[in-house]
């Protein structure tokens, strides 16, 4: 066991090197972002532009933030800072960032991880109806699937809220009270993430369908739909893995939108709301969240494609 160990060294600390290099070109970028943001981060610590405070207090709260510093000394600070796990505090909230961004995960997680699942039982549904089959609704549906994917979310969900919360009110325009008022964020988020979902498992399961090991599985008198769900999904499924990023970037960006549009407090009007008022700490703090969600899935990943293709295993150790 030692051996293989000592030859997946370097690829531990290759990955380990690009993990550092994201998250660093993520706090870099979004430093650089913010400071150019025009406005006064010490009218945001004072509570108003407006108010009227002696220029001893005002000292007092630039010295505390390090606002009187030069931008590379605040910047060396922030990195040293979040490399020990603090990510400061907030400036309009006055609370520590990752106690901020804690609390509004709480809101989003259900939002996403609902959005996700819907989203997932739509797209397995729709691809096992439609591969290779049924080609004037497999033409609809991709119609339809092309729409969602140029649409932006924000214009689904003000279509949503019109139909069925202002016209039919069935479900409340905005809040979190109650999983009634998750339906309409969760439907929002998902049919974007569906139309993707869609598209990719139903050209695996078209490409799958196509093997020799289909034709063997139907001469053995097996159905057509135990064929397409116990071995042709599978396959299928295998492609869905390469598309985690791009998933992970549309739940996270649709879900500030969605939350906007929706009234939910969660990680979407934080993020707003930190931008409006020019709340370095909390953006820097959302930023490397997501960032390091990022790399986080995609090392599972890869650590799940050495577990599925040997192949991989052996060219990790340096063979052919």
């Amino acid at each position: 066991m030692m051996p293989g160990l000592s030859l997946n060294l370097p690829a531990i600390g290759k990955r380990l090197l690009t993990i550092v290099a994201v998250l660093w070109g993520a706090a870099t970028l979004t430093f650089i972002a913010v400071k150019l943001i025009p406005g006064d981060p010490v009218s945001i610590l004072i509570g108003s532009a407006n108010s009227v405070v002696d220029d001893s207090y005002r000292q007092v709260l630039v010295h505390q933030f390090g606002l009187d510093q030069p931008l590379w000394v605040q910047y060396l600070r922030y990195c040293a800072s979040a490399l020990s796990g603090d990510l400061g505090q907030s400036y309009q909230l006055r609370l520590p960032v990752i106690q901020v961004i804690g609390t509004a995960l709480r809101e989003t997680i259900p939002l996403a991880l609902s959005a996700l699942l819907l989203a997932l039982v739509l797209a397995v549904i729709n691809a096992l109806v439609t591969a290779g089959r049924h080609y004037r609704l497999r033409n609809l549906l991709a119609g339809v699937e092309l729409i969602l994917l140029s649409t932006p979310v924000y214009w689904i969900g003000i279509l949503l809220l019109t139909l069925f919360s202002f016209e039919l009110q069935w479900f409340p325009v905005t809040g979190n009270e109650g999983l009634i008022s998750l339906v309409l964020p969760v439907i929002t988020l998902s049919l974007p993430l569906t139309a993707v979902l869609s598209q990719v498992l139903r050209d695996g399961l078209e490409e799958a369908l196509a093997q020799p090991f289909a034709v063997t599985v139907r001469t053995r008198g097996v159905s057509e739909t135990l064929l397409r769900l116990r071995h042709a999904l599978r396959h299928g499924a295998l492609a869905i893995s390469t598309l985690t990023s791009t998933l992970l970037a549309s739940v996270l960006g649709g879900s500030i939108l969605t939350e906007t549009v929706f009234g939910r407090a969660g990680l979407g009007q934080i993020t707003l709301s930190a931008i409006e008022n020019r709340d370095m700490p909390l953006v820097l703090g959302i930023v490397m969240f997501s960032a390091l969600l990022f790399v986080t899935i995609n090392l599972l990943i890869d650590a799940l494609y050495l577990l599925i293709d040997p192949r991989l295993r052996r060219k990790e150790h340096g063979h052919e």
